[in-house]
């Protein structure tokens, strides 16, 4: 438990220190309830309990999910400090991004499918790993999608962008 809320406190204090703001981190860290609950219902749906591989799982997907929040937000930040309005730059980020974010989940998801279907000695630590974070990514993946930019229009500031005329006025 101190490991995953060191976590969560280390991963959100760098996205502070990224985003240069409190709000934006807080919507990608949205993420990480919608992962923890998928990884949580497929562990309980395949009988895996919850052990030090599963929560080693756990916190790895942490950082696979927030990626995809990060994705969004910097991209949709981005396009606002270019001009665009909030709600265009939102949607256009999530569009734009959903290959990349698709891309990177389907291939590690594909790359665990060998920890979540190992057979031997030892595979119950290798299945556990797997089941949690193939169900965290697969649940998060497609909820992200949906929640990120909601939650940005609700929470994230508008950011505006200074024009030449409004620099010199400031002199």
């Amino acid at each position: 438990m101190f490991a995953f809320l060191l976590a969560l406190v280390l991963i959100f204090l760098i996205l502070a220190a990224q985003f240069e703001s409190f709000k934006d981190p807080l919507v990608v860290m949205l993420t990480v309830p919608l992962a923890v609950t998928g990884a949580l219902f497929f562990m309980w749906m395949f009988g895996v309990t919850m052990n030090i591989y599963s929560q080693i799982g756990i916190i790895m997907l942490i950082g696979l999910v927030a990626k995809n929040g990060i994705l969004i937000v910097e991209f949709a930040n981005q396009r606002q400090e270019n001009g665009i309005v909030k709600l265009e730059a939102i949607q256009g980020a999530a569009v734009q991004r959903l290959r990349p974010i698709l891309m990177t989940s389907i291939s590690t998801i594909l790359g665990l499918l060998p920890l979540a279907l190992a057979v031997g000695e030892g595979a119950n630590g290798r299945i556990a790993m797997g089941v949690a974070v193939i169900g965290g990514l697969l649940v998060s993946t497609l909820l992200t999608l949906f929640v990120v930019p909601a939650m940005y229009m609700f929470i994230s500031t508008h950011r505006e962008v200074e024009t030449a005329d409004e620099l010199s006025n400031q002199d």
